[in-house]
């Protein structure tokens, strides 16, 4: 008389010279196709538009080359291109940007905003994005008033909220962190080399007053940069871990979460009583 043939086989031992497989967690997105999110479509269009028209009013009113070549500005130019393609996306229910993307674009918005409320505020005699024809800064008014607090306040808390409430956790690995700082370097390296290379009448070479060589010096201009280098590398990582802890608030998990670290079970049959089905 033969044994009966159990319902669960046991997991075959382990064979020697032969590694055993990793486990590999397969993300939800790659086996189910995102939905339509016409909410968050809305809200980053309007972002888009948002940024979109304070870059162009500010180089409408002001001096193009000149206003484009401020960092809040710039970053401001990238969440307009960054948000409106998220937006087309939501809407047409197309897989996400990638986190590196993502993240990027918030942490610039938060170094421009960063910048300009803890360092250039501190004095605003020596610094506006609006200057007379002899170089000397002004209190903005009018429309370029609001584009002053939309490039320094509005926009990054947009940014920041959407990333918070409209954005699925998908964090980026830590290399990213260093990865991100190559745009801020070749701004650095951008903003000295034009300031070098205008004629000595161009009014205000140096945008920015902790980078004007001319009243500090290399040594001292320098330093000012690697301190902004640190806390920028400081920030990236402080948003990658953020990312890692902060809940899923568009999709939320109901009951209770699977493990992904559980191993499957090697099941040949259903489990409910009887033979083999």
């Amino acid at each position: 008389m033969t044994a009966p043939i159990p319902r669960d086989i046991p997991d075959l031992p382990a064979i020697s010279g032969i590694p055993a497989p990793v486990t590999s967690v397969v993300p939800a997105t790659a086996v189910v196709a995102p939905a339509r999110r016409p909410l968050a479509a809305v809200c980053r269009a309007l972002v888009a538009l948002a940024a979109a028209g304070a870059v162009v009013t500010e180089m409408v009113l002001g001096s193009p080359l000149r206003a484009f070549s401020h960092f809040s500005v710039q970053s401001t130019a990238l969440v307009a291109l960054v948000f409106a393609v998220s937006a087309r996306r939501a809407w047409s229910a197309s897989r996400p940007l990638p986190s590196w993307v993502t993240g990027g674009t918030v942490l610039y918005a938060v170094i421009a905003a960063l910048v300009y409320h803890l360092i250039l505020m501190r004095d605003p005699a020596t610094f506006s994005m609006t200057t007379t024809p002899t170089g000397a800064p002004v209190d903005p008014t009018g429309w370029l008033a609001v584009t002053n607090a939309a490039f320094h306040t509005a926009i990054p808390l947009a940014v920041v909220a959407d990333w918070l409430l409209l954005t699925r956790p998908s964090p980026p690995r830590l290399s990213h962190a260093a990865a991100w700082l190559i745009y801020p370097l070749a701004y650095l390296v951008f903003t000295l080399g034009r300031a070098a290379l205008v004629t000595p009448d161009w009014p205000a070479p140096y945008l920015y007053p902790f980078l004007d060589v001319d009243q500090h010096g290399y040594k001292s201009t320098l330093g000012n940069a690697l301190l902004l280098g640190l806390a920028s590398y400081a920030l990236a990582l402080l948003l990658i871990v953020v990312d890692h802890l902060r809940p899923d608030l568009v999709h939320p998990r109901r009951g209770r979460p699977s493990r992904h670290d559980r191993r499957p079970e090697n099941r040949i049959s259903s489990p409910a009583n009887g033979g083999l089905k």
